[in-house]
């Protein structure tokens, strides 16, 4: 099938200044759909090119202000930020993403447009938002427990990263950094002060990417953010780092890409307890109640750095990734594209 593919970020390394987590797992979404024979066009601006300097070598179509024929258009959700993609077309810091949305959901999402599915990757469409209801129209989330009427779509990792995953050669590294943390401040506030600020005061400790206000922390080592190809090689040096995760996530059961990113460096994730379904991201020794549990398992882990538990742990991080991996979760977005086919063609009999 044909799919219209509407995202704001890159699929390459991109730049450093965004906020853009996509960037691990979207490419290899993108590239199991073209290997399975379907042809994807993307509906937003070529971000790699503009901004990045990057054509990608020239390996995907892009179509960022007209409407093509499509057969299904598939929408990353894109929600209201203040300041940026608010503000009138033309101003200081204006991004278009929500406009260009906009016209492609009126111009596809009607009886005679196309099937759209919208995958909600950061739980911003509301339950009684109208899109949730409109004919036509399935949201994904990729959340263990999706919300009602929403299908299930994980974050995928590709299959040969894990297949080559050696916990051997991981459990071998030098690990300087006893807790490494990568991601951007939005909505952790909480969960960063209850289990890692304690920690940090404790064992040596990074924090890389966007965090704007930390006074409250001023013990923490903020790095401010760092390029994407710099994410494996923080990680790679940290015995473990914290599945921090905003409330809306974390009573989901919707674990980001972070998890992924830190195993396959080795890194162990170590996750707060009220995280739902917590134990199928990780085995139980990993799950933590407070920044003194954080503590106490750090110094535990550092003691077995290198050693057959340290290795069988990291084993045991790598096979609960099973639940990401790339070749279920584009059969799963497989499956919700055809019903959607299915119903847009029942409709017109």
């Amino acid at each position: 099938m044909k799919i219209g593919y509407s995202f704001w970020g890159f699929l390459g390394s991109g730049i450093t200044d965004t906020p853009d987590g996509g960037r691990s797992h979207r490419r290899p979404l993108i590239d199991a759909l073209l290997a399975r024979g379907h042809e994807v066009v993307f509906l937003q601006t070529d971000r790699d090119r503009t901004e990045a300097g990057d054509d990608l070598g020239g390996a995907y179509s892009f179509d960022a202000v007209g409407f093509p024929d499509i057969d299904v258009l598939f929408l990353e959700w894109r929600w209201p930020v203040k300041g940026r993609n608010t503000t009138p077309c033309g101003t200081s810091d204006h991004t278009c993403d929500r406009h260009r949305q906009a016209d492609l959901l009126r111009r596809y999402a009607r009886p005679d447009g196309a099937p759209t599915v919208i995958w909600d990757k950061d739980r911003q469409l509301g339950q009684d938002d109208p899109w949730r209801h409109a004919p036509g129209v399935q949201v994904c989330e990729a959340a263990l427990a999706p919300s009602p009427g929403s299908r299930r779509l994980l974050f995928p990792v590709d299959d040969s990263l894990l297949d080559a995953a050696d916990p051997v050669a991981l459990a071998a590294r030098p690990r300087p950094i006893s807790l490494g943390y990568v991601g951007n401040q939005y909505d952790r506030d909480a969960a960063f002060d209850t289990f890692f600020a304690p920690a940090a005061l404790h064992v040596p400790h990074q924090v890389a990417g966007k965090w704007p206000r930390t006074s409250a922390w001023p013990r923490v080592s903020f790095l401010g953010r760092v390029p994407f190809a710099e994410v494996n090689r923080l990680y790679g040096r940290s015995l473990a780092t914290l599945l921090l995760l905003p409330e809306r996530y974390a009573t989901a059961g919707q674990m980001t890409q972070r998890i992924f990113e830190a195993v396959l460096a080795g890194c162990l994730p170590l996750a707060p307890s009220s995280i739902r379904s917590v134990e199928t991201f990780v085995p139980p020794s990993l799950i933590v109640h407070d920044g003194d549990d954080v503590t106490r398992r750090i110094n535990e882990l550092r003691a077995s750095t290198g050693g057959a538990a340290h290795v069988d742990l990291i084993a045991a991080c790598v096979e609960r990734l099973e639940i990401f991996r790339l070749s279920h979760q584009v059969a799963a977005l497989e499956a919700v594209l055809a019903a959607a086919l299915d119903r847009a063609e029942g409709a017109t009999r």
